[in-house]
């Protein structure tokens, strides 16, 4: 099994016969820091689908993370609200939520559904038959829910583990010409699947001193994932919640634009409070309101990301 170190993020290789409990404290030998580990539960081993061909597969351009290891960046937001924006630019999305929070599922409006753990289990099923159609055209959903947690239990750290979400997606992604993936502020079986299974992450960074840790640490897992599973996985900071009339945050925005040069998008998303109110009816902000800043700068990141895309693959011709 693999144990990871919650602060430093080191990864140690343990014998599955080293303890008999579920779940025990240990302690990092790189760092010293005391953190709890979980013994998986394999009650079926991983069924992949066509692992050479979902390893050496890399034509996954239109696949995108989310993710930063701090939580309340806009992960879920950006997420919902850019996906709808591709789609409004008459592209067909598929949203993945990849969080056993469910947050992105419950901002569709959506319950008690099934989920990627059900997919996994009935392996003989296709995965379309798991994706639930919006109420927004050209955008479908492949929910979260509580069974969820325990694709953690049971797989992470399994042979092969990371490539589970790939080896599904690889039967529905040429119905998409988008899919995004939201995922939790961890760095476990969910954010590792989801970063083998893209070749863009997009890194919601809030303007503020903690959350560049949040993007270091993504960048460092990023920088593991190109040499061990997925090469030509690339990466960008989203400036998001920035509030122009506070100076700190203006004077962070300046120091991480700088500090990450040509590693950011154009677009910003500012302090829009139409993002919370949207929240609550289980809106996208621009269906909620047409007015709304955030609402129309998504719109204008989602023409960023399609333009760099087209740019991208007209050099290559």
């Amino acid at each position: 099994m693999i144990i990871v170190c919650q602060k430093c993020n080191t990864r140690f290789h343990l014998d599955d016969e080293v303890t008999d409990k579920s779940s025990f404290v240990a302690r990092c030998t790189v760092c010293g820091h005391l953190f709890s580990a979980y013994k998986p539960k394999r009650v079926q081993e991983i069924t992949l689908l066509d692992l050479e061909r979902t390893i050496q597969d890399h034509a996954n351009n239109h696949v995108i993370t989310i993710s930063n290891r701090k939580g309340g960046v806009a992960k879920t937001t950006t997420c919902l609200n850019l996906g709808l924006s591709l789609s409004l630019h008459n592209k067909k999305v598929l949203l993945v939520d990849f969080d056993a929070q469910a947050n992105l599922t419950l901002s569709m409006g959506h319950k008690e559904t099934s989920t990627f753990y059900d997919a996994q289990k009935a392996i003989d099923k296709p995965l379309s038959d798991f994706l639930v159609e919006s109420k927004y055209p050209n955008l479908w959903l492949l929910p979260s829910g509580r069974n969820m947690v325990l694709l953690n239990k049971m797989y992470f750290g399994a042979q092969n583990f990371e490539y589970m979400l790939k080896d599904r997606l690889y039967s529905v992604k040429d119905q998409f010409d988008f899919i995004l993936i939201d995922t939790p502020p961890s760095i476990e079986f969910y954010t590792l699947n989801a970063l083998t299974a893209s070749n863009r992450v997009i890194i919601p960074c809030q303007c503020d001193y903690l959350s560049t840790h949040g993007v270091d640490q993504v960048l460092r897992l990023i920088a593991v994932i190109q040499k061990r599973a997925n090469p030509h996985i690339q990466s960008r900071i989203l400036f998001t919640m920035l509030d122009r009339t506070s100076n700190s945050s203006q004077l962070i925005f300046s120091k991480i634009s700088d500090l990450y040069q040509s590693q950011t998008y154009r677009t910003v998303i500012e302090m829009d409070g139409v993002l919370k109110e949207a929240q609550i009816l289980s809106m996208p902000a621009i269906h909620y309101s047409r007015n709304s800043v955030a609402g129309k700068q998504y719109l204008e990141l989602a023409k960023e990301i399609i333009d760099s895309i087209d740019k991208a693959q007209s050099s290559a011709q």
